[in-house]
């Protein structure tokens, strides 16, 4: 009952960002918006966006590195599959990824799956304070825009802070990783704290420890790294040209820009991959360049197709012809089954004396 409450609840949230997004539209100039946009340039961009899911894939493979082997070709399918699902249902999609790929590959587990996305989240988040960062210093202010921009850049640094906190944590974490551990071992080891869980929280502590080791090897450090800024050019590079398949005056500068605050609306839970938020995002960072309404409703509209389109394309494609048992995934997606994964992956903890 509490998952359809919540999902009532973010539909609701999708249909009032829709409705904000388009109370003020000319919803006809915005169609002739859409008509004018050059359609070789709009291909170029989904065709880069492919690549980007390559290279998710590559970077996928090196953080599974230290915990499993694993297949590229089975990689690039979990994700575009997905990325698929938060297209269809939001970000409770992310869920099917660990899921998905131990039924191709059965060498890797949920559980490291799910430490590995988690890096995923740092890297692409350290990169794209980075780009953003970046595109804040060269940034031109609009006139009678200073106070909105004022509010982003706050919001930028607020976002570098804590990613860099983050980072440090996760570090520190690495490095202390065992006394950690024993740490929470001993505390949690009380007969009012269930023994089940405890060994899950344990169990998911050593998986991190063990996906950090990336971080004490310098060759796959630089590896992840490469691979995330790759990604994040394939990701800037189709957001700039589809604002020069509009017309637009744009710089690359004020795409990377463009980028950054539609990622910050794409954090919004919401089903269709953060619609509506995402729309009204990238459309509020586009007023702040000085671009009409009704053409940035229609850009936006545009962006949100051309970032997701390709995931699903692919994603249907393995989803529908791929060898997947549905009564396996199903059984992956139980708690109960999550539970097994993580405990026979758990090491007997012994606190310390």
């Amino acid at each position: 009952m509490r998952k359809y409450i919540k999902f009532i609840i973010l539909l609701a949230l999708t249909v009032f960002l829709f409705w904000f997004f388009g109370r003020n539209l000319d919803w006809q100039e915005v169609a002739s918006s859409l008509k004018e946009a050059d359609p070789w340039q709009l291909l170029l961009a989904s065709a880069i966006i492919c690549l980007g899911y390559f290279l998710r894939a590559i970077r996928w493979q090196v953080l599974l590195k230290p915990i499993t082997a694993s297949r590229l070709r089975d990689l690039f399918a979990t994700t575009t599959v997905g990325f698929t699902a938060i297209f269809l249902i939001g970000r409770a999609g992310e869920i099917l990824r660990p899921m998905w790929l131990p039924m191709l590959d059965r060498r890797v587990r949920p559980s490291a799956a799910v430490v590995t996305i988690g890096m995923e989240r740092v890297f692409d988040l350290a990169s794209l304070i980075c780009f953003f960062s970046v595109s804040l210093v060269w940034f031109q202010t609009r006139a009678g825009h200073e106070s909105e921009y004022a509010y982003i850049r706050l919001v930028g640094n607020l976002m570098a802070a804590g990613a860099i906190a983050f980072i440090v944590f996760l570090v520190v974490y690495q490095w202390k990783s065992e006394p950690i551990i024993s740490f929470f071992a001993r505390i949690t080891d009380r007969s009012f704290v269930p023994a089940r869980l405890r060994k899950i929280f344990l169990g998911l502590l050593e998986h991190l420890a063990t996906s950090l080791k990336v971080l004490k090897d310098w060759k796959e450090i630089f590896w992840v790294s490469f691979w995330t800024i790759g990604l994040w050019f394939a990701i800037s590079v189709p957001t700039w040209l589809v604002l020069r398949a509009f017309g637009l005056p744009l710089s690359f500068v004020d795409s990377i820009f463009v980028m950054g605050v539609a990622s910050m609306g794409s954090l919004v839970p919401t089903p269709g991959g953060a619609a509506g938020a995402f729309h009204a995002a990238t459309a509020g960072a586009l007023l702040l360049l000085g671009i009409a309404t009704d053409k940035a409703a229609a850009v936006s509209i545009i962006m949100h197709l051309v970032y997701f389109a390709p995931a699903v394309v692919f994603g249907l494609y393995y989803f529908f012809h791929g060898d997947i048992s549905i009564e396996r995934f199903r059984s992956l997606l139980s708690s109960e089954n999550a539970e097994r994964e993580i405990e026979s992956d758990s090491p007997d903890f012994v606190p310390e004396s």
